[in-house]
């Protein structure tokens, strides 16, 4: 009894894929336009800091250095948390996984390689 089509779940699923963010989006925007103040003043456009007021002057020169190496960190220290269950359960894996978690390696090795190579890795 089943006539639908064999993809149809598959064309619906994509529908409310598409439509449910472009729905929120919608919403989001008449939201905006209706409820956002209509013009900008001085307080919106003042600089804020944590509630604290703010002393000097808001645009400095900043490092970007110390975000790449924390980016860096964060990928590498990740590897670990990725690592660790493969380790555990290494001796009832299949080849196929072994082969995955290689290809993992390979690949964060090659990003460490990368970042090495163009001096991201140097402090200065």
């Amino acid at each position: 009894m089943n006539d639908s089509h064999p993809y149809a779940f598959l064309a619906l699923f994509a529908f409310v894929a598409v439509a449910f963010p472009l729905a929120l989006l919608g919403i989001a925007r008449l939201w905006a336009k209706f409820f956002q103040p209509p013009k900008p003043s001085a307080v919106k456009g003042d600089v804020y800091e944590c509630g604290v007021a703010p002393t000097g002057d808001s645009w400095i020169q900043f490092k970007a250095h110390y975000y790449l190496y924390a980016i860096l960190f964060l990928i590498f220290d990740v590897e670990v948390v990725f690592l660790l269950p493969f380790a555990v359960a290494f001796t009832g894996l299949p080849t196929g996984a072994l082969v995955a978690m290689l290809v993992f390696i390979l690949l964060l090795a090659e990003g460490l390689v990368w970042a090495w190579h163009r001096g991201h890795l140097e402090w200065k």
